[in-house]
């Protein structure tokens, strides 16, 4: 009685209605979040201890990559880690390692980790939704289960079920995106670094983690060292860069009916472009300071924001609207099609990224494909992505900031600003090798 009570209570939290209800909730009244996330937290761990048995098919050849995707069959933003999941599975489909067969899976609460529907309509789409089928996945020896997706909880609901695919002889790895909730929690609603701690701890359990550039995977060592959290000798803690052939992303189409008008406003003045949601961490208040002194102090220059409303971001989203420049020097654009998202970067003079931390830091590739030169702040992934093709600045103040900005135009009217014509990046089909490389599959 006590365990099918929380069962439904743990269903209402987490499934459908109840879970978009609750998302709501706590965005028009932010203080309750705290209470809701212990509750759903006390609720999760009584679920945890559902049991899972493997099942194991027939033959076992050829072997199977389990791709797990679960948050991407929920909600598919297509962007940020929704646009690597996707271009990653894609080229993976497209090219299995010999002797592999490739399978998109996702959490059921109910059944456990269960296959995909996988349908591609072309060559860079592809959608992936949830499978009417209530049998779970059949595994064999030899296997591997790829933890593609940013998928914490459900992760951490189904460990002793995936400490038993382990077990069973099936390698387990989990790409890591960023260390953020732990090294900004400030930034973040309250729950997230406990469970972001949590996730990060269970991991160690497996065979291995991926991270996305060479900075995550330095972080997490040396969080797991700090931590004091011991792993086994043969833990690999790997790297891989990712991808940017927006083409091969499954891009969305479509432009507004003011496009015109507003790439037309971008050709009349240098053009600062910023690319990403609204969050604390990505420095979008610093950068609208900035610009702000500058306007002020004559500098007729554009800046250029390209992303919707994150979270904990009120304060700017009211600047912003009631900014005298809105409209004129300052243009902010939401819900932006990768179609039009094209036809920005191509307009824009140069690309400023102003994050406090970053995973990887995909604009910056996107913009160097154009052409688009990189003002970054100096954090030590952005050394890593770009090199010396990028001009840093230190990031201490807005005054500071606006004069590096001002030390760029000269050099930008010069000629002699860093080009990032020098930054290399790579294709999706070379992350899925460098993948694939990392996980000791046939290549």
């Amino acid at each position: 009685m006590i365990k099918s009570t929380v069962k439904y209570l743990y269903d209402v939290c987490t499934g459908g209605f109840g879970r978009k209800s609750l998302k709501m909730f706590i965005q028009r009244y932010p203080k309750v979040e705290p209470f809701i996330r212990n509750m759903q937290v006390r609720l999760f761990d009584w679920y945890l201890v559902k049991p899972r048995i493997v099942q194991f098919r027939e033959s076992p050849t050829p072997k199977t990559l389990f791709v797990d995707v679960s948050f991407f069959v929920l909600e598919d933003h297509k962007t940020g880690i929704q646009r690597v999941t996707r271009s990653i599975l894609m080229e993976l489909l497209k090219n299995p390692p010999p002797g592999f067969t490739v399978q998109a899976v996702y959490v059921d609460r109910h059944v456990g980790f269960k296959p995909a529907t996988v349908t591609q309509d072309s060559a860079s789409d592809l959608s992936v939704t949830r499978n009417s089928d209530a049998n779970p996945i059949h595994v064999a020896p030899g296997d591997v289960f790829f933890g593609l997706d940013f998928a914490c909880v459900t992760t951490l609901k189904e460990q002793a079920f995936l400490t038993k695919l382990k077990q069973a002889g099936v390698k387990v790895y989990f790409v890591i995106y960023d260390l953020l909730p732990i090294q900004f929690p400030q930034h973040f609603p309250p729950s997230h670094k406990g469970f972001h701690e949590r996730w990060l701890r269970t991991l160690v359990k497996f065979d291995g983690v991926l991270c996305i550039s060479k900075t995550i995977a330095d972080d997490y060592r040396n969080w797991l060292k700090d931590s004091r959290i011991s792993t086994a000798s043969d833990f690999d803690i790997a790297y891989f860069h990712l991808g940017a052939d927006l083409n091969n992303s499954a891009p969305t189409k479509g432009m507004p009916a003011d496009a015109p008008n507003t790439l037309a406003k971008l050709a009349t003045r240098p053009s600062f472009l910023m690319v990403g949601t609204l969050e604390p961490r990505k420095g979008y208040r610093h950068i609208v300071d900035a610009f702000s002194r500058l306007w002020l102090g004559g500098s007729d220059v554009n800046l250029v924001i390209v992303g919707k409303v994150g979270w904990n971001i009120d304060v700017l989203v009211r600047t912003l609207k009631s900014h005298q420049e809105l409209g004129k020097r300052l243009i902010w654009l939401q819900g932006v099609s990768d179609e039009y998202l094209e036809c920005i970067y191509a307009g824009s003079t140069a690309l400023i990224a102003a994050s406090e931390g970053e995973g990887f830091g995909l604009p910056i590739i996107e913009a160097a494909q154009h052409g688009l030169p990189v003002i970054l702040r100096d954090i030590p992934v952005f050394r890593e992505v770009a090199g010396e093709a990028g001009f840093y600045f230190p990031g201490n103040s807005s005054e500071d900031t606006a004069e590096c900005l001002k030390a760029w135009l000269q050099l930008y009217q010069a000629g002699t600003h860093p080009k990032s014509s020098s930054l290399s990046y790579q294709s999706w089909e070379q992350s899925v090798q460098q993948i694939r490389t990392a996980l000791a599959l046939p290549q």
